[in-house]
């Protein structure tokens, strides 16, 4: 549960926060001076504090100072019936996470707590790399014991200890942002806040605005003077997830910011300096995106002075079954009894692509602990798609008959004719699936562009493995994941 400290010593704004806040998932607490609210945070330890500012004895902007000194990752909330003042502003530049005018829009409000507490929750909540399971404590879990995911681990210590920019890179769902989280813990600035925003959820024409805060009149709408996040997050580490969908105005002032830790707000001339350590991710290719002139490249290699590549989960197929020990007990929760899985359950799971990759393994597991009917999660209780993968993909040991028995993949070993773009290869493939119910594409395609890489390039491993773009050690898992002898692959 969230405890929320209120300081005010208007009896009025107490009631009112009462009723507003009356959840079983909050508890609210009371302080009628600055120096009340500095006992209790000593002996309550909120998740969050929200403030007036003017108040009999100890003023908030003083009770600020010394919540920082108790405590540098405490978020604190300011409120104001003074909206002309400069002391909100000077407030926020001592480390407040966000002001509030009074009379208070209430929507805005729970919508500026509930952000809060959730930022509270990401500094606080503890990130293990590959945690024991037996004594799980609530912790957030990297979880992984393949050689892909070892690469991570050691990677993360190694950039969690400098003050490098990092670039996280991979497909939606593979823990981009649990990396981030996972250097922020491990790093110098972990007593200091931590601060995320997807830049693809915020309109271009406000994403420059949040970041960089704005002056009043900026823009339509600008009634008030706000601080950005980098700003608020001055001292810590911010992370900044699908920066590839950042507009180019932003991006020219981001490389400013990364280059000399200055710039102005929106509308306003006063040059500001920020430290500020920056952790980005992406799931699209940037490079890419910088050749097609979308992406600039002076900002790319500013963002990419150490890039941690997350793997899908197919690329960490052994991992399966401790991620799924894993989020089943997490799904209990505290002392509760996670449920059982059995063996067709499990293999489902295990030959499903997982296109969602850990993110859809995880709501996957949810759903299932919510409509199984017994202590057991049964294949019927798993979502269509991944019920139905039970053959979809062969597992590694299993005597199976290599795929190139099949007519099915012959099939497509005989695609003949001009050579196609992508999307007109992607359409014959379609086509053939189409034709074939029981066919499954990406197994299929990934098992022929291995053969043909070993044919390429004559056997050579390390070539084939760079012409697929893949890794040695994954290009040695699909030979053996796909039974590709190595005399035929180079016929």
């Amino acid at each position: 549960m969230d405890k929320l400290l209120l300081i005010d010593d208007e009896a009025d704004v107490q009631y009112s926060f009462r009723r507003i806040f009356d959840s079983p998932d909050l508890e609210l607490h009371t302080a009628s001076s600055g120096e009340e609210g500095l006992r209790l945070i000593s002996k309550l330890k909120p998740d969050l504090v929200i403030s007036d500012i003017r108040m009999a004895g100890i003023n908030g902007l003083e009770t600020l100072r010394r919540i920082r000194q108790l405590d540098p990752k405490l978020l604190v909330i300011l409120m104001t019936a003074y909206g002309t003042t400069q002391m909100a502003i000077e407030a926020m530049k001592l480390g407040a996470y966000d002001y509030q005018l009074k009379p208070f829009d209430v929507p805005k409000l729970k919508a500026l707590v509930a952000n809060a507490l959730k930022a509270a929750r990401d500094m606080r909540q503890a990130v293990s790399l590959q945690p024991l399971i037996e004594a799980e404590d609530q912790e957030v879990g990297v979880v992984g014991r393949s050689d892909v995911m070892q690469s991570v681990f050691k990677l993360i210590g190694q950039v969690a200890a400098s003050e490098a920019t990092v670039l996280v890179t991979g497909e939606s769902g593979t823990g981009k942002e649990l990396v981030a989280r996972s250097i922020y813990h491990y790093s110098r600035r972990a007593e200091r806040p931590f601060l995320a925003i997807n830049c693809a959820a915020i309109p271009d024409n406000l994403l420059e605005s949040e970041l960089f805060g704005h002056e009043k009149g900026a823009f339509t709408g600008a009634t008030q003077q706000r601080i950005g996040k980098f700003e608020q997050c001055n001292g810590g580490t911010l992370f900044l997830d699908e920066i590839g969908d950042m507009s180019p105005a932003t991006q020219t002032k981001m490389l400013r910011v990364l280059q000399s830790g200055t710039f102005e707000r929106v509308g306003g001339n006063e040059t500001i300096k920020v430290d500020v350590r920056v952790i980005a991710a992406t799931n699209r290719n940037l490079e890419s995106a910088v050749a097609q002139k979308q992406f600039r490249e002076d900002l790319f290699y500013r963002l990419n002075v150490v890039r941690i590549q997350m793997p899908t989960l197919r690329e960490r197929h052994g991992d399966i079954r401790l991620l799924v020990d894993y989020f089943l007990r997490k799904l209990a929760g505290p002392g509760g009894k996670p449920k059982s899985i059995g063996s067709a359950t499990l293999s489902a799971l295990e030959n499903y692509h997982w296109p969602g990759n850990v993110r859809e393994l995880e709501n996957a597991l949810r759903r299932a602990t919510v409509v199984a009917k017994g202590l057991a999660i049964l294949p019927a209780d798993l979502p269509t798609e991944v019920a139905a993968g039970i053959s979809s993909q062969p597992s590694a040991g299993r005597n199976e008959p290599p795929p190139s028995a099949s007519p099915r993949t012959a099939a497509l070993e005989d695609v003949s004719g001009p050579p196609l773009d992508f999307q007109g290869l992607a359409q014959a493939l379609f086509r053939l699936a189409r034709a074939d119910a029981k066919l499954k594409v990406i197994p299929a395609v990934e098992r022929l562009l291995v053969i043909e890489a070993l044919r390429e390039t004559k056997g050579n491993q390390v070539q084939s493995a760079k012409l697929l773009g893949i890794t040695r050690a994954t290009l040695r898992k699909r030979i053996e994941k796909f039974g590709i002898k190595q005399e035929l692959a180079v016929n």
